[in-house]
């Protein structure tokens, strides 16, 4: 896997889109409760991202899509110390170049919020799927609807100070092929997460030129 080193985030949080943008991309950002989303997209994004976060409540542990009480509890054993949680969206921005816009959508990671996720789909040009190595399962869910959409994919592992695994283990865990990137990073950092999106890109550029490539033969 690829390691990242921490760096100083930009000074500028606003800046304004360049007249001459003509080109956005869409990114979906997904992945279990607690993994990283919104750590991730406020770290990256050169604005003020948005975010629909809700205090974490027992009483809202056991209710489904509804609202209703009955549907299955959140896993909080893991993040306990985890005060609020997406319920809609995050929402982030990262210019490209003079041409080139970036649009980051993190998913929320309870599972009654999941029914939302097809929707965040829509449009998706990529997507960055994030796991903790202290419960890899989390992410079956994630990598199972972005097949079932046919939407390409890197897996970036969140560093949080968890068991050690090697790049085959974790593989194997998420029956992932070879053909998909695995990358570690650090959600806190600009840099890190700034590289997780640079890896998908060109992730996406190879995959189109493996379609050119095969249109022409």
């Amino acid at each position: 896997m690829t390691r990242f080193t921490r760096a100083v985030p930009p000074a500028q949080p606003h800046p304004s889109l360049p007249g001459t943008t003509v080109k956005a991309l869409k990114i979906v950002v997904v992945g279990g409760f607690g993994v990283g989303k919104t750590t991730m997209v406020r770290s990256v994004s050169e604005i003020r991202p948005l975010h629909t976060e809700e205090a974490v409540s027992r009483a809202g542990d056991t209710l489904d899509e509804t609202g209703r009480a009955g549907g299955a509890p959140d896993e909080t054993s893991r993040v306990h110390a985890k005060s609020s949680s997406t319920v809609a969206l995050d929402f982030g921005r990262i210019t490209l170049d003079e041409r080139g816009v970036l649009y980051l959508f993190g998913a929320p990671g309870q599972e009654r919020f999941w029914f939302l996720w097809d929707r965040l789909f829509a449009g998706t040009l990529g997507a960055v799927v994030l796991v903790d190595t202290r419960s890899l399962p989390d992410a079956w869910y994630a990598l199972d609807r972005l097949e079932h959409h046919g939407v390409p994919f890197i897996v970036a592992v969140n560093d949080f100070g968890g068991p050690l695994h090697s790049e085959e283990q974790i593989r194997d865990a998420l029956a992932l092929g070879p053909e998909v990137p695995l990358v570690e990073f650090d959600a806190r950092d600009h840099s890190s997460s700034k590289f997780v999106l640079i890896a998908l890109v060109e992730h996406l550029q190879a995959l189109s030129s493996g379609e050119e490539g095969r249109k022409e033969g």
